[in-house]
């Protein structure tokens, strides 16, 4: 089977400084995978080159996907090939409902999962945490992607919010989306139990392992200590 989204070798910097060190990562059509790492290790960096923020610098390396080089293309053309990244803190946009927002986006029919009132109020202004995570989730299943790169989107939920967001998920997966859950803690991919876990320190990927409870266990036990140990050892 062929891969969705290759990386090779990206090296990034922000500022004259580099962020990604050499970073490779292949995802598979209809395949979950986890991206999990300590403050600044540069996940959500990551995350922005993919979808093509040209504040970050791309020294080295190539991004495919569907099989096209897009290391140079537009966040705009690459939104259009299929790829969407749902914000870690999405801006509020004052003027604009979500409802109109979802509309402009996929005319045919509205999602709300259960959360109509939303609908009529302006885009993240007032919204709770939970709210702006919803706002995201149904945004992106307006847009109909194959790919999907969630940005921390556990952070701050509690635990039956995170069930409905995780549940949310799992219903874009059984529609053949590919998903790439960037996370600090992990709890989320009890619910989600992805493919292959990728753990990321420093720029790098100094780890990938397809039992994602012995990654969680070890984070849990040690932290990221441990995975700067590995790391040293490489």
């Amino acid at each position: 089977m062929g891969f969705l989204l290759e990386i090779k070798n990206l090296k990034v910097s922000y500022q004259k400084k580099e962020i990604l060190k050499g970073v490779n990562i292949f995802v598979k059509k209809k395949e979950v995978q986890a991206l999990l790492g300590p403050n600044g290790a540069g996940k959500s960096v990551l995350a922005q080159t993919i979808l093509g923020n040209p504040k970050y610098k791309v020294v080295e390396g190539e991004i495919f996907f569907k099989g096209k080089n897009i290391t140079r293309f537009s966040p705009q053309k690459r939104a259009k090939l299929g790829i969407a990244l749902c914000w870690q803190t999405p801006p509020s946009i004052e003027g604009i409902t979500l409802k109109a927002l979802l509309k402009r986006i996929s005319p045919q029919k509205i999602f709300h999962f259960g959360r109509e009132d939303l609908l009529e109020r302006e885009l993240n202004v007032g919204f709770s945490g939970g709210e702006k995570k919803l706002s995201e989730l149904l945004q992106i299943f307006h847009l109909n992607p194959e790919f999907v790169i969630f940005d921390e989107i556990d952070s701050g939920l509690d635990m039956e919010m995170l069930k409905f967001v995780a549940e949310k998920m799992k219903k874009l997966h059984q529609k053949g989306v590919s998903l790439l859950l960037i996370t600090h803690q992990g709890e989320i991919l009890n619910f989600l139990k992805p493919n292959l876990v990728n753990v990321m320190v420093d720029g790098k990927i100094i780890c990938s392992e397809k039992n994602y409870k012995k990654v969680l266990s070890t984070i849990k036990r040690f932290g990221y200590r441990k995975c700067e140990r590995c790391k040293r050892k490489k």
